[in-house]
């Protein structure tokens, strides 16, 4: 986290009108140490249902429509669709509940690949993630736009695609601060989309049932019709092509498991929970439409979405018909709008969790002070901007590109738990009726996915193909270069075991703080540390007569998940410390230690420094940093520069700070 996001320490800089400005926007910083902080972020199985939930539920506005569309003249097939796609909500639902039962602290595509399927096979699970929850932001947003504009007068169409740019702006910056706030801000246009839904297809199923009969037969009749001219197997193909071009409307499905950990405890009951209303809800909703849309024989008009035609033929002639057509428009667009929330909660989220494993840079792991991915967050929106400008806002290329990644992940997903039931068949009492939801699952999700690339390919699924590769690509170049400057720290660190050290003292040696001390900032236990700490007595030999050493325990996404998870890195921080200390004392000079836990280094170290300076007389810092003989643009992306900034902070208040450098080939 910049600099900026933190509050100043006194006699610190004063912050600037665009720090002050940031800080109002993003709110108060959390208090870590609060014991009901994290209880108070985490949302209970409403407030996920709104969250996470409304991606799933929101996909009824767009994914029926390109089904049906699918269907052309062939419409009496929509009987067939309405059943297989509840029976697809459910299916898939089911799955994600027992992945949510294996992995009860965040079971997201990403998350099982790599526990399932090795690395390899995790990282593009992860990266057609990340594509993904950008998608997911672009294609809410954009849909949403269709809905909202298909009420006003022609001539403003032209603006709408400077109002979604404006709605992902205004997105991005509230979900920065915070994930609890942003949804609870929402609730309103949650119900109400619900209310309205609930009239329109429930009125427009409850109005046209005395003609259902006539319905029936006239489906059977086209049915047998559309059988002679087609033939079975055309037939068959035209069903399963729609079928699958109606992929968009699972694509929320995975986001609860994937959100688990911002769930109240327990978490394995609310996250199910929370499963159970979005599968409900989405596939009487998805169904419901399919059979409204037959029923009242809806086609598809220029300038308007299937719903918004569907909903001016159900209100024709009924007073104040027209304000219930826009009452419900306009709730369909703000819904996908909170569904876009999907993509801002779950995409930092992957982007943390493989900035853990080294995949991406490792800033992305970071919190904000108000305890959010902030950087992730930044990308997800600046991505989806870029997205939306390249489509033009073109919800059906985007549904395309966006279903294609949905289903990789699905796929590997549900291939990993099916192999991985099967092959612990022996502690599992129930293993075959779980291996058999997970295969018929897996297969359902492969047709979908392979049907899309074969029909898409040209209109937009090699993008998303090309660009997800590209990720891979590129985070198999960070990998590999973590990879192997953590190798040659390693080789540092064991070079510097080998130095001999003493027996530790009988009794602790005592720090005065009147004599010259030397203040290091430390992280880890390990070869930068040590380094540091045998640079300066060779540098100034004999003069300092103690030492301080201060560390900061980072609260990133890694580490904040659960209320008991700041007590556990204060205890490995202040172990880190004491391994400083033992070995400062075996070599004969007094030390102590200071330590914090923040998620802003640089703002914990400033203060921890001038603590220091106001209990010790003569004090100098010192820290270690890492260089490389070639350090490139990329290299430095993936590297912090806490020891620069830093050394900035102090030098402002007067304070002296050098950094001894670590020199690392490559």
């Amino acid at each position: 986290m910049d600099a900026a996001d933190s509050p100043r320490a006194a006699g610190g800089p004063t912050p600037s009108r665009w720090d002050r400005l940031l800080a109002k926007l993003r709110g108060k910083p959390l208090d870590l140490h609060d014991s009901s902080t994290y209880h108070n972020l985490s949302l209970v199985p409403f407030l996920a249902w709104v969250g996470l939930g409304a991606d799933g539920l929101s996909s009824s506005s767009y994914g029926p429509e390109e089904a049906y569309r699918t269907l052309g003249s062939h419409t009496y097939l929509a009987i067939g669709l309405a059943l297989l796609t509840g029976l697809t909500v459910l299916l898939i639902s089911a799955a994600y509940s027992a992945i949510i039962e294996e992995f009860p602290h965040g079971g997201g595509g990403y998350v099982v690949a790599t526990k399932l399927l090795g690395e390899r096979v995790g990282v593009i699970s992860g990266c057609a993630l990340l594509v993904d929850y950008v998608l997911t932001v672009t294609v809410s947003i954009a849909a949403a736009g269709d809905a909202l504009f298909s009420f006003l007068p022609s001539h403003l169409v032209q603006e709408k695609l400077f109002a979604q740019v404006l709605v992902i702006v205004l997105l991005t910056a509230l979900n920065m601060r915070g994930i609890k706030e942003s949804v609870v801000s929402m609730i309103p246009i949650f119900l109400a989309f619900l209310a309205t839904h609930i009239l329109m297809i429930g009125g427009g199923l409850i109005v046209r049932a005395p003609q259902a009969l006539h319905t029936a037969v006239k489906v059977g009749t086209d049915f047998r019709e559309g059988l002679d001219s087609l033939g079975w197997s055309a037939m068959a193909l035209l069903f399963i092509r729609a079928y699958s071009l109606g992929g968009g409307t699972y694509t929320g499905i995975e986001a609860v498991s994937n959100g688990l950990p911002i769930m109240r405890e327990p978490r394995v009951r609310t996250a199910k929970r929370t499963m159970v209303y979005m599968a409900l809800s989405l596939s009487l909703t998805a169904a419901g439409l399919f059979l409204c849309y037959l029923l009242w024989e809806v086609q598809p008009q220029e300038g308007q979405t299937l719903n918004a035609v569907l909903l001016h033929t159900l209100t024709a002639g009924i007073p104040g018909g027209q304000a219930f057509v826009i009452l419900t428009l306009i709730t369909e667009g703000a819904l996908l709008i909170v569904a876009a929330q999907a993509g801002f909660i779950d995409g930092p989220r992957v982007l943390a969790n493989m900035a853990v494993d080294n995949w991406v840079p490792r800033r992305f792991a970071a919190l904000s002070d108000r305890l959010t991915a902030g950087n992730g967050i930044l990308l997800m929106g600046g991505s989806s901007l870029l997205a939306l400008l390249y489509t033009q806002g073109d919800v059906r290329k985007l549904v395309v590109m966006y279903s294609i990644n949905v289903f990789v992940t699905f796929s590997l997903s549900m291939f990993g738990m099916a192999r991985n039931t099967f092959r612990t068949r022996r502690q599992r009492p129930h293993y075959l009726r779980r291996g058999i939801l997970f295969t018929v699952a897996c297969v359902f999700c492969l047709t979908i996915l392979g049907i899309t690339v074969f029909e898409k390919f040209a209109e937009g699924g090699w993008i998303t193909l090309a660009v997800t590769l590209g990720v891979v690509a590129v985070c198999y170049m960070i990998r590999a270069h973590y990879e192997a400057t953590g190798e040659k720290l390693r080789h540092l660190y064991e070079e510097l075991r080998a130095f001999p050290l003493p027996p530790a003292p009988l009794k602790r040696l005592a720090v005065d703080p009147s004599l010259p001390t030397a203040v290091v900032l430390v992280g880890g236990y390990g070869g930068l540390g040590i380094h540091t700490y045998l640079n300066i007595f060779a540098t100034f030999p004999g003069f300092f007569k103690n030492v301080v050493f201060l560390s900061v325990g980072i609260v990133d996404s890694g580490e904040f998940k659960g209320e008991d998870s700041i007590v556990r890195l204060e205890t490995r921080t202040r172990e880190t410390l004491d391994k400083y200390i033992d070995m400062s004392e075996r070599l004969g000079v007094p030390a102590c230690a200071r330590l914090s836990t923040g998620t802003d280094a640089v703002h914990e170290l400033e203060t921890l420094c001038q603590q220091v300076t106001r209990d010790f007389a003569h004090v100098s810092f010192f820290a270690g940093k890492v260089v490389f003989a070639d350090e490139s643009r990329f290299v430095g992306l993936l590297h912090n520069e806490t020891a620069f900034a830093i050394q900035k902070r102090l030098q402002l208040q007067g304070m002296a700070m050098s950094i001894l450098p670590a020199k690392v080939d490559g």
